[in-house]
């Protein structure tokens, strides 16, 4: 029998994660909320549960778009200290059926460029169609 994480855990760690987001996560909500973005819906620090060991595990999503099973996280300073683990936490995604897309921060304000990448990664049918770039 799994293991499952309480949902009223899920929801408060969602919730402070939601009050305490970034300037830089700000900014992309801002670019992506109401389906601005070919009109698809993206969430905010969304839970992704899944089975490891007969234990329920939960990462969390900065964005997710679920009709296209687009994780999309925004990456600041922190995130050059732990490479691997988000080399494997991508892996680990690609895995279950999700693609993944990583903005740093600071490139977050070249709207243009966010724009266009995002919808590269929407227009796709499958993660194979990208060569050369992580997902």
């Amino acid at each position: 029998m799994t293991r499952r994480i309480p949902k009223q855990v899920i929801k408060e760690v969602v919730r402070r994660l939601r009050k305490e987001q970034t300037a830089a996560e700000n900014e992309f909500w801002n670019i992506v909320r109401n389906r601005k973005v070919l009109g698809k819906k993206f969430l905010r620090q969304h839970p992704i549960l899944f089975d490891y060991k007969n234990q329920e595990r939960m990462f969390i999503a900065d964005f997710y778009c679920a009709e296209k099973r687009l994780i999309v996280e925004i990456d600041g300073g922190v995130h050059e200290r732990q490479k691997d683990y988000d080399e494997l936490r991508t892996f680990l995604l690609s895995q279950l059926g999700y693609r993944v897309i990583r903005f740093k921060n600071e490139e977050v304000n070249d709207r243009e460029r966010v724009l266009s990448k995002l919808k590269k990664y929407l227009k796709l049918k499958n993660k194979s169609e990208i060569h050369g770039q992580s997902y």
